[in-house]
């Protein structure tokens, strides 16, 4: 089994920053990509960040690229998600998730439903 816990959130004032984390536990080692995605009430679950656990490679949703980063640290079997220069808009519940099947491309890791272990989400509120 393989669990993802998230946890970072908080209330910030716009143009503030916030560190995300989601630690993995159980079969960690098989991991083979992870993502962070975000629901504002009313909305669907949207794309934020990705990478791939191995190689590292990232991709970001157009409405966060520049002020987020995604991270991974091995030792700690943990990805990051920094965000910097938040606005109103990026005011969300921010899920943690991770799989461990093939992916085929940046578009492949931007669609919610192909990752399976999911984390109970933190809640991200930032204040005009």
């Amino acid at each position: 089994q393989l669990h993802v816990v998230e946890s970072g959130g908080g209330l910030v004032q716009a143009g503030a920053s916030l560190r995300l984390s989601c630690a993995a536990s159980g079969r960690a080692s098989s991991i083979n990509f992870m993502g962070w995605f975000r629901q504002a009430p009313g909305k669907e679950r949207e794309f934020a960040a990705a990478i791939t656990w191995s190689g590292g490679s990232t991709d970001y949703a157009d409405s966060v690229k520049g002020r987020f980063t995604i991270s991974r640290d091995y030792a700690k079997n943990t990805v990051y998600l920094q965000m910097n220069s938040l606005k109103p808009e990026d005011t969300a519940v921010y899920y943690c998730a991770a799989d461990r099947g093939y992916y085929t491309g940046s578009d492949y890791l931007r669609h919610y439903t192909n990752y399976y272990y999911w984390g109970q989400g933190t809640q991200v509120t930032v204040s005009s």
